[in-house]
């Protein structure tokens, strides 16, 4: 039978999948295909056995190429959902179960295929989509609100106060000391929120769906009581500003104090209603106050060049003077606060406004884009400013002076016995100066900025908008973070407050507790009080999220792949020993109640153990899994972010196959299980089981330096040792997931029951649930340790032989032929190997099959899906010719080798009970004919390894998978050789169990 014929047969392009990719521009073709490979003509029940020659049968009817649906949780409007196909469905015998291959547990309309009509379709997508909740940009929604949020009330009320303490030298370093630690946790902020798909909750959610519920609560909660303290200081600000205009102007209600806690309450009730209107409301006041604030300073810097008036003089303030700066630039220490890191402590709370970006990271459009971008403008513009204003205000304005007009010298009258700078400019202040009564100055008044400016009731706005913008930007941060606590339900009774109401699920209950938070702090009443206690605070947050970023790429879970790259986890680890070392600088006490506070927290939530599974990364490694499942944290599950290969390998002897041992040490190195498997089939004498379980295998992994378990079996035949293995290997959830195998030389000389038992592990491991992988090297795996001598060897004295695996590849390539989708396997394990250093060099190309007028497009989709993913594959490649018929010469080679196994219908079967249950694993001419499509495509796919892939360092691509009951074992084990064989770089045929082990969530 020839396998390419014109006119009656079905080349392989009548099975190629139908793009795009993509999940918008889905359609079902009924009749046909759809882009999950669903054939619609199956829709009447019939079996896959049933269906003539010319039929759509085969696995290319369910076996899936990538798509975005695979991986997505979400529905999109207008359209069904796709679904990758199951093992299940891609090996079902439709000889023993009559429903269709294409149906899981879902119905026709979940599947999207042919349950579907055209109408149907039409009509779900002339629906009305549903109302989008506010989203806003990275401008918008993160710089400016963090900007906002930065620029506080210590801006314009403390840092001139702050820059007569220490000088414009030291306030300088505490302002690059301030924006370091505020950098270095927002390059980790940035890590954590690129590290996939975000949703509302802010930072809590960041924290918490990167690594695990023990770190996230600590640090959810600490931050939203920080939040809504810092509401408090805010309105504090606001209160004191408009307190000293009432005093001003003669205006009194109680006194300073109590004026200033009556003014705290009443617009901290404002801002309440506010916040309740609406995320829209919100946002558009916090444009408003983003301008006024740009008015204020435009306004202060034209004060700075402009000459003082008589009356600005009295008060200190003058223009640009190198001796009022060299004056300033040096520390002059005053009162109970004088000091370094009392100064810190003030001011830090200034530059905590960092993450409040993050924390309406679900009203963002793109939050993995808008929280990097936005959050380090917002620092970098924020710093620059901050430099500027104390630069500015201390070479304009003096510490002391009275501001009375008549302090002036005469001009007959000598400067002798006169105090103070301002002698040279024809001012005395020298009573005030040594009566310590000054009122004027940068160290004795708060509304300095006022008198510089051009028009001092601008920076009364500036300092309105700044004040009242944090102190928004806080009171509507604190309640989102909390709402998302509540409702993960770590913690007990607060559960009540996770309620959500109206269409962005607002957390009104969240609102009033903060609000109640803010007004228990208001009633302090006192600035240079409450800043402290944020400080510490807001260090301690800083400090967790620091670590977390440095734990979770310390542990090298193959879940951390943040997109943003321009972090480091020693950075991250010295800003969090930064924040700590200050915090028990500034308050030793305080720091100790913040960390104690933190440890019940965390020792809480390991203890309660709450039912959530978001992928700990304080259990990433399979070692501490199977660990805290032994002392009892049984609620520590496996999560796809943390998925790691966790290898079975079948080597025989470890020292015959060096080459599988040394490519499984790369995907497992010292992090995941690795066992090596021993099948011994000569019988079970006592020599036999000392073989299996010898010393000298395991002796021979430790001078490899091959961190591995072995385990050797005893059997009757190889497949059902394997099968031993494949179920009694591991130890709990410490058990392998993954079977590796090799690929003998020559294994279609074996006989059809040999070829019958080599597929049929395939089939146990893929019963079993196990993604199975198969190596062939063009030398082959097979190594033969010639006697040298006839003394015994001893233990581990066997000779090592050398592998490809084990040297450094250089710049070479690693290309990956993602012809399926089989759940991600086929990406992660290049995406390991590119981990270790051997290969860190090498550059990973994809490939994709596509169609010729759609090339680019196609391309483009699939870059996208792969950039979800985070994997930093950046060289995609459609390849429209793996659909073209093959070259005449190579299906004439492939009929050679699956002659083989050719069943001749006119041979007698009289040669007994052995040939008669040959013959059932031997290919009839149906078989060939119904798998024909099948095998064209695999004698294709070779020809395309040999044009695109002759200097690759390694070819990893999906494996194909036979239908049980519709491909023999035979011609499914000549398709996996002739499609890796006469290949010079190493093959690796990947086939995961259909079960996602890539997200591009978060959570």
């Amino acid at each position: 039978m020839e396998l390419v014929e014109s006119s009656d047969g079905v080349p392989p392009a009548a099975f190629r999948p139908r793009p795009p990719l993509s999940a918008v521009h889905a359609e079902p073709t009924p009749g046909g295909f759809d882009e999950s490979g669903s054939c619609h003509c199956c829709s009447n029940g019939s079996s896959v056995a049933s269906l003539g020659p010319g039929a759509l049968t085969g696995y290319e009817t369910l076996d899936a190429p990538p798509h975005y649906d695979f991986y997505a949780n979400t529905e999109v409007f207008g359209r069904r959902r796709r679904f990758r196909p199951s093992l299940y469905q891609l090996r079902a015998d439709p000889e023993v179960d009559s429903r269709p291959p294409l149906y899981e547990e879902t119905t026709a309309a979940q599947m999207g295929g042919e349950g579907s009509s055209e109408e149907d379709e039409e009509e779900e997508q002339q629906k009305e989509p549903p109302p989008e909740p506010a989203r806003f940009g990275w401008v918008q929604g993160v710089m400016i609100r963090c900007m906002l949020n930065i620029w506080g009330v210590i801006l314009y009320l403390r840092l001139p106060w702050i820059t007569a303490q220490a000088g414009i030298g030291l306030t300088w370093v505490i302002i690059l000391l301030s924006s370091c630690i505020t950098g270095i946790t927002g390059l980790s902020t940035s890590a954590i929120a690129t590290n996939g798909k975000v949703k509302g909750g802010g930072t809590y959610f960041l924290i918490s769906r990167s690594l695990g519920p023990e770190l996230g609560g600590s640090i959810g909660l600490i931050f939203a009581f920080a939040n809504a303290v810092a509401v408090a200081m805010h309105t504090v600000g606001f209160a004191e500003t408009v307190t000293d205009l009432m005093y001003e102007n003669g205006a009194v209600m109680v006194d300073r104090v109590n004026d200033i806690r009556i003014i705290g309450i009443i617009t901290v009730t404002c801002l309440l209603g506010i916040s309740l209107a609406g995320m829209a409301w919100e946002s558009k006041a916090q444009v408003l106050f983003f301008l006024v604030i740009m008015v204020s300073f435009v306004s202060y810097i034209v004060g700075t060049i402009t000459p003082a008036s008589p009356q600005k003089q009295a008060k200190g303030v003058f223009s640009y003077k190198a001796d009022i700066f060299a004056t300033n630039f040096v520390p002059g220490w005053r009162g109970p606060e004088g000091s370094f890191f009392g100064m810190f402590s003030i001011f830090f709370p200034s530059a905590t406004g960092i993450l409040a970006g993050a924390n309406i990271s679900g009203d963002l459009k793109n939050p993995t884009v808008a929280i990097p971008r936005g959050t380090l403008m917002a620092i970098f513009w924020t710093t620059i400013s901050y430099l500027i204003i104390s630069a500015t205000i201390g070479a304009c304005v003096l510490r002391d002076a009275s501001g009375l007009l008549n302090d002036t010298l005469s001009v007959s009258s000598s400067t002798q016995g006169c105090e103070g700078l301002a002698c040279l400019y024809g001012w005395d202040f020298t009573e005030c100066i040594s009566n310590n009564t000054c009122t004027y100055g940068i160290s004795n008044y708060y509304q300095s900025m006022s008198l510089v400016s051009a028009f001092a009731p601008l920076i009364t706005a500036g300092i309105f908008g700044a004040t009242l913008s944090s102190a928004l930007a806080c009171l509507v941060s604190a309640p989102k973070v909390f709402q998302c606590l509540c409702k993960d339900k770590l913690y007990p009774l607060i559960g009540i407050f996770g309620k959500g109401y109206g269409k962005n699920d607002e957390p009104l209950r969240g609102y009033l507790l903060t609000y109640v938070i803010a007004a228990c702090f208001i009633l302090i009443a006192e600035l240079n009080t409450i800043a402290p206690i944020i400080s510490n605070f807001f260090l301690c947050s800083y400090s967790l999220i620091n670590f977390s970023c440095f734990h979770a790429s310390i542990t090298n879970s193959p879940g951390w792949r943040p997109s943003f790259r321009f972090y480091s986890k020693w950075l991250s680890l010295l800003g969090a020993v930064v924040c700590v070392v200050i915090m028990f600088l500034l308050t030793w006490w305080a720091a100790l109640i913040a960390f104690g506070v933190v440890f019940f927290l965390l020792g809480y939530t390991l203890y309660k153990k709450p039912a959530v599974n978001w992928g700990s990364s304080v259990q990433a490694s399979s070692y501490n899994i199977a660990l805290s499942q032994c002392v009892g944290l049984n609620h520590v599950e496996d999560h796809v972010k943390n998925y790691r290969p966790q290898c079975l390998v079948l080597t025989g002897p470890p020292s015959s196959r060096p080459a599988l041992v040394d490519l499984v040490t790369c995907f497992t190195k010292d992090l995941s299980l690795m066992i090596c498997g021993n099948v011994v089939t000569a019988g079970s004498s006592q020599s036999v089981v000392e073989k299996a379980s010898g010393d000298s295998h395991v002796a021979w992994l430790n001078q490899r330096k091959v961190k591995s378990f072995y385990r050797g079996v005893v059997a009757a035949e190889l497949r059902s040792g394997v099968n031993m293995l494949l179920q009694g290997a591991g130890l709990g959830r410490m058990k392998p997931n993954v079977l590796l195998m090799g690929f003998k030389k020559g294994c279609c000389g074996e006989t059809p029951r040999a070829a019958h038992d080599y597929i049929g592990i395939l089939h146990d491991a893929f019963d079993l649930q196990y993604g199975v992988c198969i190596l062939r090297v063009k030398e082959g795996l097979d190594v033969s340790h010639p006697p040298q001598s006839e003394a015994p060897v001893p233990i581990g004295a066997e000779p090592q032989q050398s592998t490809v695996f084990q040297k450094r590849q250089g710049k070479k390539t690693i290309d990956v032929y993602w012809l399926s989708d089989d759940g991600g396997l086929t990406l992660l394990l290049p995406y390991l190997l590119t981990r270790r250093k051997r290969w860190a060099r090498c550059k990973v190309r994809v490939f994709v099959g596509g169609e010729a007028d759609k090339r680019e497009e196609q391309r483009e989709e699939v870059l996208a899906l792969i950039k979800k993913f985070r994997l930093g594959f950046h060289d995609v490649e459609v390849l429209p010719d793996v659909y073209q018929n093959p070259r005449p010469a190579s299906v004439h080679q492939f009929e050679n080798m699956v002659g083989h196994f050719r069943l001749d219908p006119k041979q007698d079967s009289d040669s007994g009970p052995q040939r008669q249950q040959e013959e059932q694993w031997m290919i009839s001419d149906q078989d060939l004919e119904r798998n024909k499509a099948k095998s064209l495509r695999q004698i294709r796919l070779n020809e395309v390894l040999q044009d695109y892939s002759r200097e690759a360092a390694l070819v990893v691509i999906t494996m194909p998978v036979g239908m049980r009951g519709v491909c023999p074992d035979a011609l499914y084990l000549t398709w996996l050789d002739f499609l890796s064989h006469d290949l010079r770089p190493p093959v690796l045929l990947v086939r995961g169990n259909q079960e996602n082990v890539l997200t591009f969530y978060c959570q």
